[in-house]
């Protein structure tokens, strides 16, 4: 999955025009070459010779954790969706129920800072006396089903989604979780940047507990007793790594085992709290963590557990929240794990929030009113593109044998390829909201999310469901269905206001970093254990399987070399399926670009030929100027590489880019043959 990275550079609306095949006004400069800081070598540093310039003179807001590329997009979306709240938000007598209704009720909720500032934390008042009234464990286990709804995930992971054997069904799982920083490593790390987090996030809790009501003191000691308590549940939980390997995290016991299992866990208590019955089966993640849980809940003395599912509850809660609260959260959250300066407009906030709750409905409203027509058609065109190259590709692999080839053709063909929009909507009719309260709202649309999810248990999976919105600037590749997913805004490429960017930079960026990406998915290190149908299935030969593990460790060894930030080094273990499909989708977006009209015509265009442009696109999808703390937290928490490096590893992998940019031995960006990556 390309991952979301957020700033604040307003950009008027940048939509690519399908129905326009118009080039750029040859009198306009070039978006890439505008964008070149010819001070830095291509040979030194591609990253930052495609894009430096640009970052020069857009320094980071003191807002944002980075500014670039992705965010441009983000606030294109961010001001069309603003509209629509606000012009929902206007409505003097909207129908009852109605899309802006529910829009403009939330929006105006939360742009209601008077009243927040009011309220203060006064609307969680009957949440607080329900977890003040515990009195033994199953009250512990009660509370937490209820908080698992409405704001976080205490104690461990939960959902219910498909089976990972029986790609048909819905199941349940259970797995490791309940903490409050991003890693269990924040919790061990001994370099000064891992301890400073320790001592600001104990600092944090406090001042939240103070929030709560309590005098210093009392707060004090419930922030040292809930980090002695999350550090004992971090030191149970799997690395994250480990967490990679759908196999080893896959372990189907019946309801009976998990209940004597885990003893002190009253898990007919929490499944009725939730709302589920008749559970016969659950699939627990990392059985060794239930165990260090139940362990806990016996000799954690009850007052500690009250204190922990507050915080929990007021932590997930933070942002619907009064200024106060807001902003202690934002202070440890934004500011010492990802170095952001300030909080960005309440208006941005409350847009990015409206969205995040409501945004089926708004995806609804951006369908009509903002996305080109055509979207859906020229989506599926580069998809069907980049499909085709990678058939071609598969039957020309010599490492695997014809049988595994024969099986991996079958799982490409049956991909699912959903783009723009889905066909049919989720029915939000019971989602209630109105103007009396934020965080009231946030809660209920949580609750349904929540509910909706709970509902999928005993019914078949719907394969036609959508688990992003059109406005949404992602994708995914969800192996148990077999599928990916591209939204319609997507086709967003800044720069190229009403006219049809060049195929270089279609196929670099969506082509390449979006279909060959996720597609690619599919076929990485943890992909590749399932078949067609979406099931964990062995369809490798040993030999090809023993063939394929030895190219992956080649990309583990590549990335774990890099240094992001400071010290620390790129996960290489973790971060690997993200960068086998990088390395994948950008080979396969060059190959497809290699069959238009542009590249076999040698189209010189803003001074640069068709290999150029290809590349440098193909930096401009990751133009992202990070801050180093935002760094560090990826590095350690999350499975993507930092930008530059989904650009540089990748791009030093392919001959053809050493190539263009005349990149030789002894240069920084080359790469000797022997080491370079080529799984597909």
């Amino acid at each position: 999955m390309k991952t979301l990275i957020l700033h604040s550079v307003v950009l008027a609306c940048c939509i690519l025009m399908l129905s326009c095949q118009t080039r750029r006004d040859s009198q306009k400069p070039d978006e890439l070459v505008a964008h070149i800081d010819s001070t830095v070598s291509p040979a030194k540093d591609f990253f930052q010779y495609a894009n430096g310039k640009w970052f020069k003179e857009n320094p980071i807001p003191p807002s944002e954790q980075s500014n670039g590329l992705w965010q441009l997009i983000q606030d294109t979306i961010n001001a069309q969706v603003r509209n629509i709240c606000e012009s929902s938000a206007a409505l003097t007598n909207p129908e009852k129920g109605s899309n802006k209704q529910k829009i403009g009720d939330f929006f105006f909720s939360g742009m209601d800072s008077v009243a927040l500032n009011v309220h203060g934390i006064a609307d969680l008042k009957s949440d607080l006396e329900m977890i003040d009234a515990i009195k033994d464990v199953k009250g512990v286990v009660k509370s937490a089903s209820y908080i698992h709804a409405v704001s976080g995930s205490p104690l461990f992971g939960f959902g219910v989604g498909q089976d990972d054997r029986i790609s048909s069904k819905n199941a349940i799982f259970i797995g490791q979780g309940g903490l409050s920083l991003p890693d269990r490593r924040y919790y061990f790390d001994t370099d000064a940047g891992a301890v400073k987090i320790r001592q600001k996030f104990l600092e944090h809790v406090t001042n939240m507990f103070i929030i709560i009501g309590y005098d210093k003191a009392q707060a004090t000691r419930a922030a040292t007793s809930l980090v002695k308590l999350e550090t004992a549940l971090a030191k149970a939980a799997r690395k994250r790594e480990d967490t990679r390997d759908p196999i080893k995290n896959y372990n189907k016991i019946t309801f009976k085992q998990l209940a004597s299992s885990t003893p002190e866990l009253d898990w007919s208590l929490f499944m009725d709290g939730v709302g589920l019955k008749d559970v016969d089966t659950v699939i627990v993640g990392q059985p060794e963590f239930l165990t260090s849980l139940n362990g806990q809940l016996k000799t954690t003395p009850l007052a500690d557990w009250k204190n922990y599912l507050k915080f929990h509850l007021i932590r997930g809660l933070a942002r619907y929240l009064d200024d106060r609260t807001y902003l202690e959260s934002f202070s440890f959250y934004s500011t010492t794990l990802r170095g952001v300066k300030e909080p960005k407009p309440r208006w941005k906030r409350v847009v990015e929030q409206t969205n995040g709750s409501l945004g089926e409905l708004l995806g609804q409203v951006y369908v009509t009113e903002y996305l080109p027509k055509g979207t859906k058609e020229k989506l599926k065109e580069i998809g069907t593109a980049i499909r085709d190259v990678y058939a071609g590709r598969i039957m020309a692999l010599d490492w695997m044998s014809e049988a595994t080839k024969a099986k991996a053709l079958e799982k490409l063909s049956s991909m699912i390829m959903k783009v723009g929009y889905p066909d049919k909507w989720k029915d939000l009719s019971s989602l209630q909201t109105d103007r009396s309260s934020y965080v009231h709202n946030g809660m209920s649309a949580n609750r349904w999310w929540f509910n909706y999810m709970i509902s999928k248990f005993g019914k078949p999976v719907d394969r036609t469901e959508w688990g992003m919105e059109p406005q949404t600037y992602n994708a995914y590749y969800n192996p148990s269905n077999n599928e990916i997913c591209v939204p319609g805004c997507n086709i967003i490429v800044p720069g190229y206001e009403r006219v049809m960017a060049d195929d270089a930079l279609l196929y670099s960026i969506i082509g390449g970093s979006t279909f060959g990406h996720e597609m690619t998915h599919g076929f990485d290190d943890q992909g590749s254990k399932y078949d067609e149908n979406g099931n964990l299935n062995n369809w490798w030969t040993t030999s090809d399987s023993a063939k394929f593990t030895a190219k992956t460790k080649m990309v583990v060894k590549q990335f774990n070399d890099y240094i992001a930030v400071d010290s620390l080094h790129i996960n290489g273990e973790l971060t690997q399926g993200e960068n086998i499909a990088d390395i994948g989708g950008i080979m396969m977006g060059y190959e497809a670009f290699q069959k238009t009209k542009q590249y076999k015509d040698k189209e010189i265009i803003g001074g640069l030929n068709p290999d150029q442009r290809f590349f440098l696109g193909y930096a401009l999808a990751w133009m992202i100027n990070d801050r180093p703390e935002g760094i560090a937290t990826q590095v350690r928490s999350n499975e993507h590489s930092p930008a530059k490096f989904r650009v540089i590893g990748p791009l030093t992998d392919m001959p053809e880019f050493l190539q263009t940019f005349g990149i030789k031995e002894g240069d920084a960006m080359w790469r000797a043959e022997s080491v370079r990556v080529k799984i597909w």
